[in-house]
């Protein structure tokens, strides 16, 4: 369902997609209707997408590319924009660094990180938040995180390393068959040649120290060998580039780490929680 509120709000890029849809669909003579079906989608998209209602997703835009764009590329160049005007202003520098990087250094303490999270995990998360959103823009950031997603998947091979903890494993989310699906999606991400997944056990502190005690931590490091800070929280966010103080954060996510389980007693943690989810 599209949102009205979104014809003022929508970025340039969806404004410009839309625009060239338009355009190029009236010089075929073609409906709305006769779009959506060479489309795949309901001629109601295709008029939430032009007016602007509702941005065109992933899969629209792979459809509008084969179905108008004549080999121009134009409409796979706009997956990009689009996507990244799906998620909060705050955010938006961070998803371009996100699936640029080389490496990424994850510290999970709250929740399942994004880039791990499943469709039924996330809708939950984010649909359960406050303040409360609308169901459409419940399912535009949905989309948007599964989106990044194509970072575990992407040329040349990110490698992410997450340390999670145990407690984020246990805490409950949209339902018992939810985080079963969740815990098995974690495990078989763990199996990944290019994921090293560890867990921070509950009773780390017990030891005299937990150095993952002041909140999620993300380090990254690009193609180019810089490295950068990422911080976020209660909808704020920070991205740091001062070398001395990321070297001192990196120190601190070395130090989460090597407190953390092994890759394998982590895995057997999260394939023991699942089983038990039955």
């Amino acid at each position: 369902m599209a949102r009205t509120e979104n014809k003022e709000t929508a970025g340039p890029a969806a404004r410009l997609v839309a625009r060239m849809v338009l355009t190029i669909r009236k010089q075929r003579g073609w409906s709305q209707e006769r779009l959506g079906q060479e489309l795949g989608f309901t001629g109601a998209a295709v008029s939430a997408m032009e007016t602007c209602a509702q941005p065109p997703s992933d899969q629209m835009l792979v459809r509008l590319e084969e179905v108008l764009g004549e080999g121009s590329g134009f409409f796979e160049e706009s997956r990009k924009a689009v996507r990244r005007e799906k998620f909060p202003p705050l955010f938006q520098d961070f998803a371009d660094l996100e699936a640029r990087a080389a490496t990424l250094f994850l510290y999970s303490m709250q929740t399942v990180h994004g880039l791990f999270q499943t469709e039924a995990y996330a809708r939950a998360l984010i649909g359960g938040g406050f303040p409360q959103l609308s169901e459409p823009r419940v399912e535009e950031l949905v989309q948007a995180r599964l989106e990044r997603r194509s970072l575990l998947d992407r040329e040349p091979t990110a490698l992410i390393e997450l340390v999670i903890e145990e407690a984020v494993l246990t805490r409950a989310i949209g339902s018992t068959e939810i985080m079963r699906d969740q815990l098995l999606h974690l495990a078989a991400c763990a199996r990944r040649r290019n994921v090293t997944l560890q867990v921070l056990a509950q009773d780390c502190g017990l030891y005299g120290e937990n150095a993952g005690d002041r909140g999620n931590l993300t380090v990254i490091e690009t193609l180019s060998n810089d490295r950068l800070v990422y911080l976020e929280v209660q909808d704020e966010s920070i991205l740091i580039e001062d070398p001395v103080k990321v070297s001192l954060y990196f120190q601190r996510y070395a130090k989460i780490r090597s407190q953390a389980m092994g890759p394998r007693e982590s895995l057997g943690l999260i394939e023991q929680l699942a089983g038990e989810q039955r």
